[in-house]
């Protein structure tokens, strides 16, 4: 018998990578649904495995003591009061990015969750990802000296073939283009670059394409930088390119550079310096959510709950660094944007 049971909030695409992962985990599994549509128990638990419990009320289905985590899976903009909710029921939490389409309501968060003294993992999984910790690796090891500059971009072309594209258009329900997709690239670079942030500067743009002019907000977006290190990194977020699924990395440090899933160090002295030597490594390469390395994540989350520490790597603490530096890019750029 497994040891925490989760309640699912929203019943989406992001929510079928979730309790595909949950119940691969060694510690966890899916016992309730929260949903609008009027899900029947029944066909759930066959489809999904185990007995699963369907409610529409989701006070109701936090209020059942057998709960111990709720995973949030629900329309970003419905993220905010759903944690604060399941906080104070004393639910640890696993939230879908973003915490919040506000920096105001991300702080909401993060004080309910210290009232409540309950465990937190946020989806920023791509840090659990083969190619995140390949990376991680070399530059923990030196092989690349001390970076002084990085490229994480985010191209992915959300239009009407994906399901979130009916709701992703809105400002008021997803925000922005990293808020909807880029955080992923803003969260590696934070990642990569250990260092505080001291300043950021940006700018936005759109496609004049139909499918996305149908926006309402800029969906290609540019972020310069600068850490306190003295480093300088760039982040673009494009969910309006018409093209293949690209998750881009470029480091550029004082003993070698990375390009992707290709390298070059001076600490290896037997590289050809005038070719790239490549990384065998699975990259991320898709913006399928059965794709994501959930399970890697939420297993670590689960060990770290069973051990009374917080997880490493996506914790509540972690992402608020990130959402921070993502509300002030988009502050920067629609800024830039009045001039």
């Amino acid at each position: 018998m497994k040891k925490y049971n989760v309640g699912i909030v929203g019943y989406s695409w992001a929510a079928g990578a979730h309790i595909d992962a949950i119940n691969r985990t060694s510690l966890a599994q899916v016992t309730a649904i929260c949903s609008s549509r009027g899900l029947d128990s029944k066909e759930i638990s066959a489809r999904h495995g185990g007995n699963i419990r369907c409610y529409e009320d989701y006070s109701e289905m936090i209020a059942n003591p057998d709960i111990h985590v709720v995973s949030i899976c629900s329309y970003p903009a419905l993220h905010a009061k759903q944690a604060i909710m399941a906080a104070r029921a004393g639910k640890n939490l696993i939230i879908e990015k973003p915490i919040a389409l506000t920096w105001e309501d991300c702080l909401a968060v993060e004080k309910a969750v210290k009232e409540a003294g309950v465990k937190t993992c946020v989806c920023f999984e791509c840090r659990f990802s083969g190619q995140l910790q390949t990376v991680k690796s070399l530059i923990e090891q030196g092989l690349l000296g001390k970076i002084h500059y990085a490229e994480v971009d985010y191209y992915h072309g959300i239009g009407p073939s994906y399901g979130q594209y009916r709701w992703n258009i809105k400002k008021e329900e997803a925000g922005s283009s990293l808020l909807s997709a880029g955080c992923h690239a803003m969260d590696a670079l934070l990642y990569c670059i250990d260092s505080e942030v001291d300043a950021v500067h940006s700018y936005s743009t759109g496609s004049s394409h139909a499918d996305f002019a149908k926006y309402e907000y800029p969906t290609s977006s540019v972020s310069i930088i600068k850490f306190k290190n003295g480093a300088v990194g760039k982040v673009a977020s494009v969910i309006d390119c018409l093209q293949p699924y690209y998750f881009h990395f470029h480091l550029v440090g004082s003993e070698g550079s990375l390009l992707d899933n290709k390298f070059y160090s001076t600490k290896i002295k037997e590289l050809n310096k005038n070719k790239w030597s490549d990384l065998s490594m699975k990259l991320l390469d898709s913006g399928d959510v059965s794709d994501h390395p959930y399970l890697h994540q939420f297993e670590a989350f689960f060990k770290a709950m069973d051990e009374g520490r917080e997880m490493p790597l996506t914790s509540l603490a972690d992402a608020m660094k990130t959402h921070e530096l993502i509300f002030a890019a988009d502050k920067s750029a629609e800024e830039n944007n009045l001039k």
